[in-house]
């Protein structure tokens, strides 16, 4: 064998045995990988296996979407079953954009064609030409509605794209007219195709049959775009919801909670674009809010209304009436007001301008802050009968006319012709003529003091507890409160005008109906409810504190007032005359400045068993009007009294039963 041979063997049984031995590097890299593969096996059986639910999740909120659609008010009705504030249809016509997917990218592309054609070199870029397309191919969904209907609708660019595009919500129906009348609606159902994108489609909007009356009692919704569905679940879904409805003020604030009605939606499926794919995976009715059976009646309401528009001419004011035993609000007329279904669906900027401009937005009855004038009266009646200050059968006060105080001429009733001279007079004729002079004596014999702490026990200084919002600004004034606030010194004038009603004292006219009321029970307090009770048993304050013969002076003086006192108007003319009724009532004339007047006329009856009490509360402008009470308030309430009375005399009808929610 050659030597070469015997070489190459040599080095080929080296090289063998060099291979087959243990090489650590190739092992440790061999455990690496096999180490690794295990590690990646075991992240992927656990994300299979234990995050499985995670991914899930993930998926369903990238490729799911959830709408919501705001569920129906609750009604509100009047004290009989009779509705007030409910909810009727809106008409509309609504494009469903996620059905337009294909023929948004062919306008899209024969735009960017035409454009190059045309060899502008201002092209628009991508996301222009798709703003172009979008409204180009809505606005010819709706020429074809125009074309039915006859209309000149235009697409809001701005609105389209803010609403719709920008913010993914292709779920939603696009509105193009929702203000539908009844035969547009009609033409539309029956030219439209059943498969087209657009749909005539109704929902809900608050309905007020009663138009301006009751409006500061039931007040208005406002659009609410944060609407939620309480047991619809996937609440981590994104979310698009329509518009909603939440009350902005009076009841529909004060119940919101109980009125609103609970939201429904469904979920779908959708592309990376926002286009839905996948019909409903899950659905949810919405459901309408809990009814409230308020304790208005409209028809007392109505007539409240009614005779102080045909009074005053236009003129602001308040009305009141409210149940003796219960203290359940019968009518709370504010004057100017406005017609509620102005404000539904929404309210333009002009109609909320001129209704501001009338003053129509404040709720005079709870807001409203005026002198009481000679209503007062009765109460400084009351505070000197219980101190002992007030003899009912002396006669010895002599009014003249005119008394001096300090270094000022006090008038009685001064009118165009002087002023009235009564001549001795005691309590009973006091009350009834309303004379001034004989209240001024009896004031500064009682004292501020005295009359200030009778005020504050009949809650005169306090809000009165209803469910709307009050004002915070009454006052009953006494010479500490002068000190303290307005840090001046009291004077005996002071006390004269206190009492009449004049000077600081200020109250609304719900708690003066609330005051009449308390009278009319021979109590100090009247809590008012706007909620209707059928079984609400009477409410019982602290008793007034009169022997039964002051009580009788008392009522006798108010009952001559609609006799043949200051409101005589209720008898000697005969359509104010209300047969069978005896009504116990109070006049009253206050001045605010020089230029403004408040008549005012607080009244209940039947006199021998009040049931319902009235105060009416008119603003004027006749400086040194001294009888306006009489004059223009009173017919105000005796048209309230003769519809009560009246219904009260008629045989009772089926009424609707309907439980109040409290």
């Amino acid at each position: 064998m050659a030597t070469s041979d015997i070489n190459l063997a040599d080095r080929s049984g080296s090289l063998v045995e060099s291979h087959r031995s243990f090489q650590p590097r190739v092992v440790f890299f061999h455990f690496v990988i096999v180490l690794l593969l295990l590690v990646l096996a075991g992240g992927l059986a656990y994300q299979q296996l234990f995050r499985n639910d995670v991914h899930q999740d993930r998926q369903r909120m990238q490729s799911w979407r959830r709408t919501l659609v705001p569920g129906p008010r609750g009604d509100l009705l009047d004290r009989e079953g009779r509705v007030l504030a409910g909810n009727g249809q809106r008409l509309s016509v609504v494009l469903y954009l996620d059905e337009l997917q294909g023929e948004l990218r062919r306008e899209y592309l024969q735009i960017r064609k035409n454009y190059r054609d045309s060899g502008d070199k201002g092209l628009p870029n991508a996301g222009e030409i798709e703003q172009i397309a979008r409204v180009s191919v809505v606005q010819r969904y709706l020429d074809r509605v125009n074309a039915i209907i006859n209309r000149e609708e235009k697409i809001n660019r701005q609105d389209f794209d803010s609403r719709h595009f920008t913010n993914s919500m292709l779920q939603l129906p696009y509105l193009l007219i929702d203000d539908l009348e009844p035969e547009e609606f009609a033409r539309l159902i029956e030219r439209l195709p059943v498969n087209s994108p657009l749909q005539v489609y109704t929902s809900s909007r608050r309905e007020y049959p009663y138009g301006v009356s009751a409006a500061h009692v039931l007040g208005m919704v406002m659009p609410d775009p944060d609407i939620a569905a309480k047991d619809f679940q996937e609440q981590d879904l994104t979310t698009f919801k329509m518009k909603g409805t939440v009350g902005r003020d009076g009841l529909e604030k004060q119940f919101e909670s109980t009125l609103e009605g609970e939201a429904g939606g469904s979920i779908f499926q959708v592309d990376r674009l926002g286009y839905k794919v996948k019909s409903s995976i899950k659905q949810q009715m919405p459901r309408q809010g809990k009814t409230i059976t308020t304790s208005i009646d409209i028809d007392l309401q109505l007539a409240a209304e009614k005779k102080f528009a045909e009074m005053t001419d236009g003129k602001s004011g308040a009305v009141v009436a409210i149940q003796v035993n219960t203290g359940e609000v019968l009518a709370l007329a504010s004057l100017p007001n406005y017609n509620l279904n102005e404000t539904s669906p929404r309210i333009s900027t002009e109609k909320y301008a001129e209704i501001e401009a009338q003053g129509g937005w404040l709720d005079r009855t709870t807001h409203g802050l005026y002198p009481p004038g000679s209503t007062f009266k009765i109460l400084v009646t009351i505070a000197g009968l219980r101190a002992g200050m007030i003899d009912p059968a002396d006669d010895s006060i002599n009014c003249t006319g005119v008394m001096q105080i300090g270094n000022r001429p006090f008038y009685c009733d001064r009118t165009a012709a002087g002023f009235a001279q009564h001549g001795h007079i005691a309590l009973r004729e006091a009350i009834a003529r309303s004379c001034d002079y004989y209240f001024y004596t009896q004031g500064l014999k009682i004292s501020p003091e005295t009359i200030a702490a009778e005020a504050r026990r009949f809650h005169l200084d306090q809000r009165t507890g209803i469910q709307l919002t009050e004002t915070k600004g009454m006052i009953i004034p006494d010479p500490a409160w002068r000190e303290r606030v307005r840090h001046e010194k009291w004077f005996p004038g002071d006390t004269a005008n206190m009492s009449i009603g004049q000077g600081d004292v200020l109250v609304t006219p719900l708690e003066m109906a609330c005051f009449a009321a308390s009278v009319a029970r021979g109590e100090v307090y009247t809590k008012p409810t706007l909620l209707h009770d059928p079984s609400a048993a009477p409410q019982h304050t602290e008793s007034i504190g009169l022997t039964p013969a002051q009580r009788a002076v008392l009522l006798g003086g108010m009952e001559d007032c609609t006799i043949y006192g200051t409101a005589d108007v209720l008898t000697k003319l005969k359509e104010l005359r209300i047969p069978g009724l005896r009504i116990a009532g109070k006049t009253g004339t206050a001045q605010i400045g020089e230029k403004k007047t408040i008549a005012w006329f607080i009244c209940f009856a039947p006199l021998e068993n009040p049931e319902i009490a009235v105060a009416v509360a008119i603003e004027g402008d006749t400086p040194g009007e001294t009888v306006g009470g009489g004059r223009y308030a009173a017919p105000v309430a005796q048209a309230v009294l003769k519809e009560w009375w009246d219904k009260k005399s008629r045989p009772a009808g089926p009424g609707v039963s309907v439980k109040a929610v409290k």
